[in-house]
């Protein structure tokens, strides 16, 4: 099988991986000589705030101003843009194939495993993968069908395993939790590759997402490179779990959304979610992922709600944090009905809808969204996973509140955590049998006890970068 033309060219649904990571992957693939760089663009904003356009450039069409960042200066540094850079990695992939792996090639992939985790070693990650995986291991993924072999001209260079069906260690997840519990998936286990290749991740990664719709993985807290990677790949955090040793993991999860046009979920990868990467901390890109995440699974289980309406506003409804933070509800509900680029694919009661429930998401709102599709956005956006939010509301009083001391910190965030999540709070969960009722309930018992928050505060406190 020659992987990469299905997942970028014909199977877009896939999604892509941005474009940043990948320019700097396809520098170490491509020969010094190949690698030419684009010209710059013919203008660049001189202040310190860039300027983007929702869908084609247009009078018309809604601008968003806001702190220069990092996809501003990608190709005024010479990066490729997304679309140049994943041609070219179509090109760079497509001399890999994929097969099963086989009993004589163990010896391959066991010294994959040790040049991996070397890898490991110098990067200071020194837990992981420490008397494992071994040859059982691998041939068990063998005789299941699971792992698989990347060759580059005629040799071995990459591996890794797909391994469909229930992990047993993902029964039990602390600090959070999985965002889909009801479809069934397959876990990305053992990715490994020889010395001198590179980009062996994102083959796993772009592997799964044609064969699976949905997937799990777990990293090590000291695999940087991999959490890096995860980002750039849209996995969605979600939380810790523990591998039969006991040792901690993180815990993420990703999706196909077979019942949105790839041309939509294209726009929302590269017009809508950049945006995001220039919002605080607690509202950045891993936000918006998670909250399409769950607008779509509460949606899959409301068969009246339509997806394609869920998953746009659950992208677009922070969009107006670009205006600032108060009315930024009603910002995003006006940014969304002056985007012509949504004629695509909704007529003008759609627009109008999706506006609305972004309108409605906020937890202040006194009164309940207008919609079904509104009550599913505010309850994606409520984020009550307790360590969560006391970490954003943390980052969020660091961020907007510097000359605040420890003490004045700690103030700030008991007042925020009662005025909004304890009883009596105004937070308020809008659907029936609510997936957010046990982990509010959890929240209000954590605000309750003091001797329990304060460690955790002082643990994002002491963590968090300070202005």
């Amino acid at each position: 099988m020659i992987f990469p033309v299905q997942r970028y060219k014909k199977n877009t649904n896939c999604g892509r991986p941005n474009a940043s990571i990948l320019n700097i992957w396809l520098k170490t693939q491509l020969p010094a000589t190949s690698y030419q760089p684009p010209t710059p663009p013919p203008h660049r904003f001189s202040s310190g705030f860039y300027r983007t356009t929702i869908g084609p450039s247009s009078d018309h069409h809604r601008t968003i101003t806001g702190p220069r960042a990092s996809d501003e200066r990608r190709n005024n540094n010479g990066f490729w843009d997304n679309k140049t850079c994943c041609a070219l990695v179509i090109a760079v992939m497509q001399q890999f194939q994929i097969r099963h792996t086989r009993e004589e090639d163990m010896d391959d992939v066991m010294a994959m495993f040790d040049h991996s985790r070397s890898l490991m070693r110098a990067a200071g990650n020194y837990s992981q993968w420490v008397g494992y995986p071994t040859r059982g291991d691998l041939m068990a993924d063998i005789q299941r069908h699971a792992s698989y072999l990347a060759i580059l001209d005629g040799r071995p260079v990459g591996t890794f395993a797909l391994v469909p069906g229930t992990e047993p260690t993902y029964a039990v997840i602390e600090h959070g939790r999985w965002i889909d519990t009801l479809s069934p998936y397959t876990t990305i286990h053992r990715i490994a590759k020889a010395a001198g290749v590179h980009g062996i991740a994102h083959l796993a990664f772009a592997t799964a997402r044609e064969r699976y719709a949905h997937l799990r993985v777990d990293t090590h807290r000291d695999n940087h490179l991999m959490r890096s990677i995860l980002a750039t790949e849209d996995f969605v955090y979600c939380g810790i779990v523990y591998m039969n040793d006991g040792s901690p993991r993180l815990a993420y999860e990703w999706w196909r959304w077979d019942e949105v046009p790839a041309s939509l979920q294209d726009f929302v990868s590269r017009q809508v979610l950049p945006l995001y990467d220039h919002f605080d901390a607690a509202h950045r890109r891993d936000h918006a992922l998670r909250v399409i995440a769950r607008a779509m699974t509460l949606c899959r289980q409301r068969p009246t709600v339509n997806c394609q309406q869920a998953y746009t506003a659950a992208a677009m409804h922070d969009l107006g944090l670009s205006e600032g933070r108060e009315h930024h509800h009603l910002a995003s509900g006006t940014i969304i009905r002056s985007c012509n680029e949504l004629h695509r694919w909704f007529n003008d009661a759609d627009i109008e809808l999706i506006a609305q429930a972004a309108e409605d998401h906020r937890a202040s709102a006194a009164t309940a969204p207008r919609s079904l599709l509104g009550c599913i956005i505010a309850e994606a956006d409520r984020d009550v996973e307790p360590e969560t939010i006391v970490r954003r509301t943390v980052e969020y009083g660091l961020s907007h509140y510097p000359s605040l001391d420890r003490e004045g910190h700690w103030q700030r965030t008991l007042q925020h955590l009662h005025e909004k999540y304890a009883e009596g709070g105004y937070i308020k969960l809008w659907l029936d049998h609510s997936p957010n009722a046990a982990p509010l309930a959890d929240l209000r018992a954590l605000i309750a006890d003091e001797a329990r928050l304060r460690p955790l505060f002082d643990q994002y406190y002491e963590t968090e970068p300070k202005s």
